[in-house]
């Protein structure tokens, strides 16, 4: 009897043999021969079990203690919500966040469009004599050329974004 509540004590608090023989710091095999009922605790052991367990001594000693598997799916039940609620909070942080970095998207590309439309081309107009105003404008054209084309389509792109990631309502 001594053996099989035990085990079933062991196995009710999620532990290993290995995991108690380290608790008790004896071997393994001294707790498989204590379930197999090869032999027994000493009252030492006992004592030092029942801290292990968090159980009386005269639990090990008395009734079989039954598997509690209806708090074991409890309590895995109760971990599982607490993973998901962390989850969807994630899951709506991310999708905020994405939210309004569409957003920014959108307001930076209209803004360097008025941005260009203001100035209208000025390296146009610039002195390519000198090395600096050279690289400086062909830069600035090289920029202004892929933006007017890129621009559009991610200006575009940013609000579909905007609208698949804002929050539903209802």
């Amino acid at each position: 009897m001594l053996n099989e509540n035990i085990k079933a004590i062991r196995k009710s608090k999620g532990l290993s043999q290995e995991e108690l023989a380290v608790k008790l710091n004896v071997v393994r095999q001294t707790i498989s021969k204590w379930e197999q009922g090869l032999s027994v605790p000493d009252a030492d052991m006992l004592i030092s079990l029942s801290e292990a367990f968090e159980t009386p001594v005269s639990t090990l000693l008395g009734e079989t203690v039954v598997e509690e598997k209806a708090d074991d799916l409890r309590a895995i039940s109760e971990k599982l919500e607490v993973i998901n609620l962390q989850l969807a909070r994630r899951k709506a942080t991310r999708q905020r966040v994405i939210h309004w970095l569409f957003i920014s998207l959108c307001t930076i590309i209209a803004a360097v469009f008025s941005i260009l439309i203001i100035l209208n081309s000025p390296y146009l107009d610039w002195d390519y004599s000198h090395p600096e105003t050279a690289v400086t404008g062909v830069a600035f054209h090289v920029f202004e050329w892929l933006f007017v084309r890129i621009a559009p389509v991610a200006l575009i792109g940013a609000i579909a974004g905007v609208c698949f990631t804002r929050k539903a309502k209802g």
